[in-house]
């Protein structure tokens, strides 16, 4: 949750455990990182059940709404398709398209695309807060292992670009990383290293 907006919306088998985690709370939007099998799955029957608006980032937006377009969009590798075939939900009607400078719920929509053609990240200057989907994750998605590392590339849709996006990540030197995969980040200067030290 970022103020109102529930962010992301895992996979299509975690509706119940995300209206558990809810309850009580007032939703008023959904906004997705990226139109990804384990950032989607749920998406349709939160949206449904809530009756609130989906939001997503403008270059994403067809994926959202025919979730065919995510397995065309990712590489041909074997495990890219079979979480598409075990973790893919249902598509969604997109109420408004997300853009560089945006405003939701008080963070800034940041253009990062990459590991998805339209992944966006949202920022909060005040605090320096965080929310960056898969641009890099702090834990190992499968194994769980903690730890700062690119997305692996078999599920991202172009490597370079989405190294290019961290690296604009890394400027604002944020305090809090939130990722979608591992435990928050609290220490910018391990941040700011990793980064910098990346392959060109």
């Amino acid at each position: 949750m970022i103020g109102d907006v529930l962010v992301d919306a895992s996979t299509r088998y975690a509706t119940r455990r995300i209206m558990r985690q809810i309850d009580g709370r007032q939703i008023n939007a959904h906004a997705l990182t990226h139109a990804h099998p384990d950032h989607q799955g749920a998406s349709h029957e939160v949206c449904g059940r809530l009756g609130i608006p989906f939001w997503v980032g403008e270059r994403d937006v067809a994926a959202a709404e025919d979730p065919v377009l995510i397995g065309e969009g990712q590489p041909s590798h074997l495990m890219a398709r079979f979480f598409f075939r075990t973790c893919t939900g249902p598509g969604h009607p997109v109420d408004r398209r997300l853009a560089e400078g945006d405003d939701v719920a008080g963070f800034q929509v940041i253009d990062v695309p990459g590991h998805s053609a339209g992944h966006v990240a949202f920022w909060r200057e005040s605090d320096g807060v965080l929310v960056l989907g898969d641009v890099i994750n702090t834990a190992d998605p499968l194994t769980l292992i903690p730890g700062l590392r690119e997305p692996k590339r078999y599920f991202t849709t172009d490597p370079g670009e989405n190294r290019r996006s961290i690296r604009k990540l890394a400027l604002l030197k944020p305090k809090l990383v939130l990722a979608g995969h591992g435990p928050p980040l609290r220490d910018t200067d391990k941040f700011v290293e990793f980064v910098a030290g990346l392959p060109a």
